[in-house]
């Protein structure tokens, strides 16, 4: 630094994003946060930042979260997993009223226990037109993901396959991101189209076609995660891309985007800086304002530190033993569904629960007895997916898995509407990055979640990451920075917009 550029001086330099700055020989360019990611990724999905909010079920990506993101330029995912197809219609309805022609999409979560309900979900979005869909949970492809992918496929006059509706796959596991880089398998095909959910001319230009457009790298999240370090994964799945690409020659190659753990601007530069298309934030929107979640939520959520998060039992996936991460501060609910699963395994039917175990469990965590706990999960799912009760009729386990999966599921509903006497057993979606966001907002205005929009803390993000992107660049040509000139603070909304439009 020459004698004459304060630290003050580098530092407003380095905030004026629009103006290249400079340090005696040394300079970095003007970079405004639309300049961060890939420009396709912002072309295709018609938005201004390379920045994405993921669909967090039962709706706590809500319709008014999905707004707030589409307004103020991001790419947004409504929650529909967990919800029946009448609620994520109604969310489709109200989207298409508000937001017009403005980009949003909606999730399809892989459900291997009910399979019925993917398939409705994908035909509700095949008839009403959903033309993005956030595939999230899948283990492999299956007819569901492949049917809404390939509907509409065509070859346009100058010789591309192209497909109408577009998927962002979010994955963690490498032979999972296979297979969604890659053309559908031509086994799963030829199957489908013996069973006529494909036409001929689809089976033949699928293998033009990667299986997903964008591909969500998802690290150590909330929610369904494997807890892998992003900048372990990450150029892994580049590699894997870069790969098939060269096998398959698609004319569009898929992109790349970061997710977990990203909820402060220098894990967003960093993701950037890998290579990241476009990054995906999680944790952090849920205790923003515009969330589906309670206020209680919110607050507990701003309170958390990075190690306040646990494994616990996934309800979709219970019997196959998946977890999910949640909030471990101020509730119990993940201790208490590792207990509910360990005697689903020792047990193979409500009757088999000896009485001392089963008088406790109804008295903590059901409220009610296991039958009574029966008869309720019975006509819940004679709405929603009848073949769980034929088969829970003739199966007791599957019965019993059936009644603790219904704890595990009301879970959530009883955290999102903050239902006083069930605070003990919310259970809150949530991963490391929903602490290092409160690290980062402790003192500002931002530590009160009433204060947290989507857009503030996108744009702060995005903002933050373009600062030390530049900053990057100069230490990158010998600058020696001091560390007050690289510190990063929320701004209010007034102060984005004379700094970023």
């Amino acid at each position: 630094m020459s004698p004459s550029l304060t630290t003050t001086n580098l530092r407003e330099g380095l905030r004026d994003l629009r103006s290249p700055v400079t340090a005696g020989a040394s300079s970095a360019p003007a970079l405004l946060p639309e300049r961060l990611g890939d420009p396709e990724f912002l072309r295709e999905h018609g938005v201004r930042y390379a920045y994405a909010t993921g669909a967090m079920a039962n709706g706590i990506a809500s319709e008014a979260l999905v707004e707030a993101g589409a307004k103020a330029g991001l790419l947004s995912f409504f929650g529909a997993a967990g919800l029946p197809p009448a609620r994520v219609e109604a969310a489709i309805d109200r989207l298409d009223k508000s937001l017009g022609g403005l980009p949003r999409g909606f999730n399809l979560i892989h459900s291997p226990s009910e399979t019925d309900l993917e398939n409705a979900v994908c035909d509700l979005y095949l008839r009403r037109g959903v033309r993005l869909v956030e595939a999230s949970a899948f283990m492999g492809l299956t007819p569901a993901i492949v049917r809404y992918r390939l509907a509409g496929i065509s070859r346009g006059a100058d010789g591309r396959v192209t497909a109408p509706n577009k998927v962002v796959a979010k994955v963690s596991r490498v032979e999972v991101a296979t297979k969604f880089l890659s053309p559908a398998e031509e086994r799963l095909l030829r199957e489908m189209a013996a069973s006529n959910l494909l036409t001929s001319e689809q089976v033949a230009l699928a293998a033009e076609l990667p299986m997903a457009q964008d591909l969500t790298v998802e690290a150590d999240s909330g929610g369904h995660t494997d807890n892998r370090p992003l900048v372990a994964m990450f150029p892994a799945m580049i590699a894997l891309r870069d790969r098939l690409q060269a096998q398959h020659k698609f004319k569009n190659p898929a992109r790349v985007g970061a997710a977990g753990g990203i909820a402060t601007p220098d894990a967003a530069a960093a993701a950037y800086m890998m290579g990241a298309a476009y990054v995906l934030t999680g944790s952090v929107n849920q205790s923003c304002v515009e969330s589906g979640s309670s206020d209680k939520v919110r607050a507990m959520l701003a309170a958390a530190g990075q190690a306040d998060c646990i494994m616990a039992p996934a309800a979709d996936m219970f019997e196959l033993g998946v977890k999910v991460q949640v909030l471990k501060r101020g509730t119990m609910f993940a201790q208490r569904g590792a207990k509910l699963h360990e005697i689903w395994k020792a047990h193979d039917s409500i009757e088999a629960i000896p009485a001392a175990i089963k008088s406790q469990i109804e008295k903590d965590l059901f409220k009610a007895t296991l039958e009574e706990t029966w008869a309720s999960t019975r006509e819940f799912f004679l709405k929603r997916d009848p073949s769980q009760v034929e088969r829970a009729e003739k199966e007791p386990k599957h019965k019993l898995a059936l009644v603790f999966r219904s704890y595990l599921g009301q879970a959530s509903r009883w955290a999102n509407a903050g239902v006083p006497d069930r605070v003990l057993d919310y259970q809150v979606w949530c991963g490391p990055a929903m602490g290092a966001f409160n690290e980062w907002a402790q003192g500002s205005f931002l530590q009160a979640p009433e204060n947290r929009t989507v857009a503030v803390v996108a744009r702060n993000i995005l903002y933050g990451a373009a600062v030390l992107t530049r900053a990057h660049f100069l230490r990158c040509q010998g600058v020696a920075l001091d560390p007050e000139t690289t510190r990063i603070e929320p701004l209010p909304a007034a102060e984005l917009e004379r700094l970023l439009d």
